[in-house]
């Protein structure tokens, strides 16, 4: 409960910041008797959807240690972490990039890097993976979550998200907008928008962020084979991540935190809300390479 109470309050913060910002900045009033002011809203969409991402992005770390309740390894304590740390290490060696924190959490089998840097991210690896896979199968995962860091995944699923917001807050008050205007046609006040701005741009924007969750999904997929093909490269074979999906296919994923499923080892129901391909299409796809 504590998370979710977290989550909310930290989302409610991140609006009140941004919505502060456009009232500064006099981007808010986009809405004048006089008709529509394109530039000002196009900045307003630009700040309220570009600005969430990256807010959000900024703090993906230390939301993901507070959300999941993870333990950092600073200074290992068993064998099994000073491997972990060994391992990451190694492998962000190899991939160029400076060594992640690595935490542990309860739960589940699951994974995910998260972090706006590619020298100061974050690797999170369930209590789950660690009990239910061989060390092989481990590595071959935080390779593929390394992968990802890598490639900038975090801040690219970024761009894109602040991309669908900005067209989602802008066309839904267009659209908004425009049907107001046809159904006050011959209306001589000139008071600016009615009841009909405000219901269609919301419904407008809830249709809207469907559609645009779609797309970041379908983005998000993509990032999952190339993250695959990433693993094999930094394990120097594709079998462990084989062998890996395979098992995570046979055990019950666990659930990420908001904001953390694009990047994890495992995604959610729904094709194309998913955020990761299915298991037996991902395994295909390394076959293919």
């Amino acid at each position: 409960m504590k998370r979710i109470v977290l989550l909310v309050l930290t989302n409610l913060a991140v609006m009140a910041v941004l919505l502060i910002t456009t009232r500064i900045l006099g981007v808010d009033r986009f809405l004048t008797a006089n008709g529509l002011d394109t530039t000002a809203l196009a900045a307003f969409s630009l700040i309220i959807g570009f600005g969430g991402a990256f807010i959000s992005l900024l703090m993906s770390k230390p939301m993901a240690k507070w959300s999941t309740g993870m333990v950092i390894i600073d200074q290992p304590r068993t064998p099994d972490e000073a491997w972990l740390l060994a391992t990451v290490r190694k492998l962000a060696d190899q991939a160029g990039i400076g060594m992640p924190e690595v935490g542990i959490y309860e739960g589940e089998p699951n994974a995910f890097a998260t972090g706006a840097f590619k020298n100061d991210a974050l690797v999170g690896v369930s209590t789950g993976l660690l009990a239910n896979m061989t060390r092989e199968e481990v590595e071959a995962v935080l390779a593929h979550e390394v992968a990802h860091i890598a490639n900038g995944d975090m801040v690219t699923m970024t761009l894109i998200q602040g991309v669908m917001n900005t067209f989602v807050v802008f066309l839904s008050r267009v659209i908004g907008y425009v049907v107001d205007s046809f159904l006050r046609r011959g209306d001589n006040e000139q008071s600016g928008p009615g009841i009909g701005y405000l219901v269609t741009s919301i419904v407008m924007e809830v249709v809207l962020g469907f559609l645009a969750a779609i797309i970041v999904a379908w983005f998000s997929r993509q990032r999952e084979f190339r993250a695959d093909a990433g693993a094999a490269m930094l394990m120097g074979r594709k079998q462990p991540m084989i062998n890996a999906l395979a098992r995570l296919g046979r055990l019950e994923p666990g659930a990420l935190p908001q904001g953390m499923q694009a990047l994890g080892i495992t995604g959610g129901l729904g094709k194309l809300f998913a955020t990761h391909p299915p298991i037996e299409e991902r395994i295909a796809a390394l076959q293919a390479l």
